[in-house]
């Protein structure tokens, strides 16, 4: 059984909030410290790079995303996600880096997703340009709580029941 956590950032940083995965990662670069079970990557736009890695054995994914703007820019959600849904309505493509078409281009190549925790975050602007609006980058702390709490559950789970079967979150309606 695999019990290595990968925590993985994504989005694009030219395109304001899009780009709030990879601060989350960033600023949890500087906190979380050596973890021989954890591995966290900024992926950017590299959709096929984390497709790619994901064929290696992963116990769960930890990912870390803007979403949509549901009317409350800067509210953070975590769930597991429904990888089937997602991989279903997406096409592979090379070039893409959406989570759907990131598991469409992983079982593409012959893998399995690891069971996966979402940590995102509404945005309010997806614009060209650099940097985080107010609302996302204050958001940017509690999202790194988030993702450690999450790593905490998933190895707790992972350690617990010899895989991870469930976890604590489930969607948020709407997701």
């Amino acid at each position: 059984m695999q019990t290595s956590i990968l925590v993985a950032g994504i989005g694009n940083i030219f395109l304001g909030d899009d780009g709030f995965g990879s601060d989350v990662i960033r600023a949890l670069g500087e906190t979380f410290g050596p973890s021989p079970d954890v591995r966290v990557i900024d992926y950017g736009i590299g959709g096929m790079h984390l497709a790619y890695d994901l064929l290696d054995p992963w116990g769960a994914l930890v990912l870390v995303d803007a979403l949509p703007d549901r009317g409350s820019p800067g509210t953070l959600h975590v769930f597991v996600a429904d990888l089937e849904s997602l991989s279903a309505t997406a096409a592979l493509d090379a070039h893409g880096m959406d989570p759907g078409t990131v598991f469409a281009s992983l079982r593409a190549l012959g893998g399995t997703a690891p069971p996966t925790v979402v940590v995102g975050c509404e945005v309010a602007e997806t614009e060209d340009g650099i940097g985080l609006s107010e609302p996302v980058r204050a958001a940017v702390p509690e999202a790194v709580r988030a993702v450690r709490t999450a790593v905490a559950a998933v190895r707790e789970t992972l350690t617990a029941q010899g895989g991870m079967k469930q976890c604590a979150w489930a969607y948020p309606a709407g997701w």
